[in-house]
């Protein structure tokens, strides 16, 4: 189980280089060098859910470029940019649906019993597992912050 989304990746890189698609083999090669960087730099082999934290923080990043690269004016760079999320996209586990969410969020509240916006810190430490790759933390930070004010 540990290896299946790594050995997808690495699938995915023979199929790009097989039908030649030069940017999705990009971005895909792109994947597999910050996975191997983190394994390098903590003597580790990633998990499914250390992946998708790779990928999380990765997409991330072209979503902060794509905001700068509009302000910018610099639209080529930024369809870049999301062309590259569409393909690290692909490999995030299934996105939480607004009722799961809020499920989830709820159970977080009550079982960490914060009461106000000082428990914020608990309760994403109980979240965050749970919809890391599966939920945008941003929205997640935000809902929370309604529940708890």
């Amino acid at each position: 189980m540990s290896d299946s989304l790594k050995l997808r990746i690495q699938e995915d890189v023979k199929a790009a280089m097989r039908a030649q698609e030069k940017e999705r083999l990009g971005t895909i090669r792109l994947l597999m060098a910050a996975i191997k960087q983190r394994e390098v730099d903590e003597r580790i082999v990633l998990d499914d859910t250390q992946i998708v934290a790779v990928l999380d923080k990765m997409i991330k990043q072209r979503r902060d470029s794509i905001s700068q690269f509009s302000a910018a004016g610099r639209q080529d760079l930024a369809d870049k940019e999301s062309r590259e999320i569409e393909v690290l996209q692909s490999y995030m586990p299934q996105a939480l649906s607004e009722s799961e969410l809020t499920a989830l969020i709820e159970a977080a509240i009550s079982e960490s019993g914060a009461t106000s916006i000082k428990d914020l810190g608990k309760v994403m430490g109980i979240l965050k597992p749970q919809v890391q790759g599966r939920a945008d933390m941003s929205v997640v930070s935000t809902e929370l912050k309604k529940r708890l004010a």
